[in-house]
């Protein structure tokens, strides 16, 4: 029996260092570590992914928690479901689970629920955050990119048929939807 183990954060900022101690005091070697660093909002993570196509009959996949495997009911059931598929088992740690026992497979379509309402939660204070945000006039996301110094005499350029669209793209710096949004901009501005 072969244990391996699922390490996921939700971003590049996050800290991982937890996951990986407990996996290591469980005696599971670096190369059967899969870590990922990406939102678990689905399951086409590409360390999951791998994590699934490597493991064999009788081994075991390990996960700290199971909202670092899954954040909601379905895709949850639908991975343990596949490891179960491929004679496969599962333990949490933090919530004690080890799909070996009837208890272990109880608990854990219970938790997945409790998975799944705790995502919602977060995204619904999210909501309420950017609502709140929004009220006082806070600006959410990045910075909308102006038009650099260039941008009218290239344009002029542009629609001379002097330069082409690549070389306006170039010349200013911006991104094709960029470019147009800012020349619709311009556009109306002179109206």
């Amino acid at each position: 029996m072969r244990e391996f183990a699922y390490i996921r954060v939700s971003s590049k900022d996050q800290n991982e260092c937890r996951q990986v101690i407990a996996m290591k005091s469980r005696g599971i070697p670096a190369e059967r570590i899969f870590l990922e660093k990406l939102s678990g909002k689905n399951t086409r993570r590409p360390r999951l992914l791998a994590l699934m196509k490597k493991v064999r009959r009788g081994d075991v996949v390990v996960v700290e928690s199971i909202s670092r495997f899954a954040r909601n009911t379905r895709d949850f059931l639908e991975l343990a479901a596949k490891l179960s598929k491929k004679g496969v088992e599962f333990i949490s740690l933090k919530e004690l689970i080890d799909t070996t026992t009837p208890t272990g497979r109880f608990m854990l379509t219970i938790f997945a629920a409790v998975a799944e309402l705790e995502r919602e939660h977060i995204l619904e204070r999210q909501a309420e955050g950017i609502v709140a945000a929004k009220a006082q006039g806070k600006h959410l996301g990045r910075p909308a990119k102006g038009c650099p110094e260039n941008f009218a005499v290239v344009v002029e350029n542009w629609e001379r048929g002097s330069i082409r669209l690549d070389d306006v793209l170039k010349q200013t710096g911006l991104k094709r939807a960029t470019f147009f949004n800012r020349l619709r901009e311009m556009r109306s501005e002179q109206k």
